[in-house]
């Protein structure tokens, strides 16, 4: 096979394999280095590529970490019953503090807290960390020096943005539920927990647009890391945390 008249079978196999977003530099290795394609090359190759599956049940996007193979949103909700698991569940109380987060960074815990007006429970950010959808990205220079958490690659990934340029603006956002429409999540007042006993599910597991090779966001990895959490000094001594659970 020759690269040169064959490239984008090469990249259409590539992506499906991965299973993941794969960067135009892993995709340029794919190739000895006399062969090897221009990143300018790559992209219109990807770009035809993601034309021809307009109007199929899978789509070829470009998110924060690079290019992947997914299943179309609109079909998620077939695909997902592949897996017997039931999805994930986050509070809006979660949700909300994710979006202050992805809006507003970098933010404090404290400031978080003065924007909706209860105090942010341990649980939450934690599992934001975890989870690898936030990270610690510096320290207020004010007593204390409270944390500063902004989003990142991951969180992108998971969402399909390839940049915070992607966020639907404010005005568009009427609803917090319209942030990952295929999570569950409970009524306000309801139970807000993820699952007792539950691990967070890792990034890895994928999107709600299901990557293709990938496990479904349906299934839980028991294996997450234990993000280690970065109090606010914001936190008020002995305030009660309204958000217990995420």
């Amino acid at each position: 096979m020759n690269p040169s008249d064959n490239l984008k079978q090469i990249l259409e196999a590539a992506l499906l394999a991965a299973g993941r977003p794969v960067s135009l530099d892993e995709l340029q290795n794919l190739f000895d280095e006399m062969e090897r394609p221009e990143k300018k090359a790559l992209r219109t190759v990807l770009g035809e590529l993601a034309e021809e599956y307009e109007g199929r049940g899978i789509e070829v996007v470009e998110v924060a970490s690079g290019w992947r193979i997914q299943v179309r949103k609109e079909c998620a909700p077939w695909v997902s019953r592949l897996w017997e698991e039931k999805p994930g569940r986050y509070s809006r109380a979660l949700m909300e503090t994710l979006a202050l987060i992805a809006y507003r960074q970098p933010i404090t815990r404290g400031e978080i807290e003065e924007i909706r007006g209860v105090s942010v429970s341990s649980n939450i950010i934690r599992t934001l960390l975890e989870r690898e959808w936030v990270r610690v990205v510096g320290h207020r220079d004010v007593p204390g020096r409270p944390a500063l958490y902004g989003t990142t690659r991951e969180f992108l990934d998971y969402f399909g943005l390839k940049s915070l340029d992607d966020l639907p603006a404010l005005s568009e956002l009427k609803d917090i539920d319209s942030l990952d429409p295929e999570l569950e999540l409970p009524e306000p007042g309801g139970s807000d927990a993820a699952g007792e006993g539950s691990e967070p599910v890792r990034p890895e597991d994928g999107p709600p647009t299901v990557p293709v090779g990938a496990p479904s966001p349906a299934r839980t990895n028991d294996s997450a890391p234990n993000a280690a959490e970065t109090p606010s000094s914001a936190q008020t001594d002995g305030a009660p945390e309204t958000d217990e659970t995420p």
